[in-house]
């Protein structure tokens, strides 16, 4: 709830700041009859539209758990980015075309030294705030607050441009209102097309940081009784709000209540460390003995295929005469059902008296 007031506080801040800048950059446009600065202007409009739409998305993506969703709203904030991307981008579009006419019909601007200082202000002011915004979404984990601070970063860098062009213009009298324009026009385009690419990618479902992964791996791993973590997946519903599962390998000989105490355990330890809900599955083991040196044949059988990036799960069951593993594909692989297929053949030959069930894991 906390983080969720800052992020409105924070957007709020940049309505603000941006419609004092569309204020003062507006009138300085139209007085020296400069494109550049209108649709810098015009871009700082964008980035008001882009808080309101941050402020609404965070509304809903506040909403209780139902019956319908039961995972929450949390996703909608990378919808609201998303809308941030496609404003941003009608924006740059419209920009373009602006530029393009004053290049084709160019009219020289009338600047003054009053207007220099304004837009001069105007780049510092963009800047820090841009910075302070966007290290605020990171601490709070929020793409919208990071994506508004970078786009801010990046409208002080135009405004930049654009006060190198109207000095320029001032001091020599040489027109570059259309080709820094068009600047503008292509960064606000590129600042879209970032945006609508981290959003679409949060929708879909993207892996989850590579960091996070260890980290948790590193932690379930801690725990004496395990020997293995496998399958762990994590499910993004929303920034702080993961679903996660996974596997962990224990040996055969623990007793049930022996490993519901272990993985109430290891769930308690990952949601006070991470915020982690976290479902356990089991894998029993029994690789000593025999049954180490079929694991061991079965690996030399497995390291013929280079798609075949782990296999674990391995388990004889003695009195049923099956033998079960799970076998990983990495994502180059075209046809993993066939060359699973393959895989049991070669093992049911090696142990004709024994079934093979073989289940095909995904590189999540």
């Amino acid at each position: 709830m906390l983080r969720n007031k800052e992020i409105v506080k924070i957007s709020i801040y940049g309505i603000l700041v941006n419609l004092v800048l569309v204020g003062f950059k507006a009138v300085v446009g139209l007085i020296a009859n400069s494109i550049s600065i209108i649709l810098d202007a015009v871009n700082n409009l964008t980035d008001v539209l882009s808080s309101v739409v941050t402020i609404v998305g965070l509304r809903l993506a506040t909403k209780r758990p139902d019956r319908k969703h039961p995972f929450g709203y949390g996703r909608v904030e990378y919808f609201s980015a998303a809308v941030v991307a496609v404003i941003v981008l009608a924006a740059g579009v419209m920009a373009f075309k602006e530029s393009i006419e004053k290049i084709i019909t160019p009219e020289e601007a009338d600047y003054s030294v009053a207007s220099l200082v304004i837009i001069a202000v105007a780049v510092l002011v963009k800047f820090f705030f841009g910075r302070f915004v966007k290290n605020k979404g990171k601490s709070l984990n929020s793409g919208s607050l990071v994506a508004s601070g970078v786009d801010a970063i990046s409208d002080a860098a135009l405004s930049l441009s654009v006060l190198v062009g109207a000095i320029i213009s001032f001091i020599w009298h040489i027109s570059l209102e259309g080709y820094i324009g068009i600047l503008i026009a292509v960064m606000i385009i590129k600042t879209a097309v970032e945006i609508m690419r981290d959003a679409v990618n949060d929708l879909i479902g993207a892996r989850v940081d590579d960091e996070i992964i260890a980290r948790v791996k590193k932690t379930i791993e801690k725990f004496d009784e395990v020997q293995g973590v496998y399958d762990l997946a994590l499910h993004n519903y929303g920034p702080n709000k993961i679903i996660a599962s996974a596997h962990i390998q224990v040996g055969d000989e623990l007793h049930t209540r022996e490993i519901h105490r272990l993985s109430r355990q290891i769930e308690v330890q990952v949601y006070e460390k991470y915020g982690i809900i976290l479902t356990l599955g089991v894998y029993a083991a029994n690789e000593s003995g025999k049954y180490k040196k079929m694991k061991q044949e079965i690996e030399a059988i497995v390291k013929d295929y280079s798609t075949v990036v782990q296999v674990h799960g391995f388990y004889v069951d003695e009195e049923e005469k099956v033998i079960s593993l799970d076998l990983v594909f990495s994502f180059e692989e075209k046809d993993a059902v066939a060359k699973m297929r393959e895989i049991q053949r070669k093992i049911k030959k090696l142990y004709p008296g024994y079934k093979v069930y073989t289940v095909l894991d995904t590189d999540i």
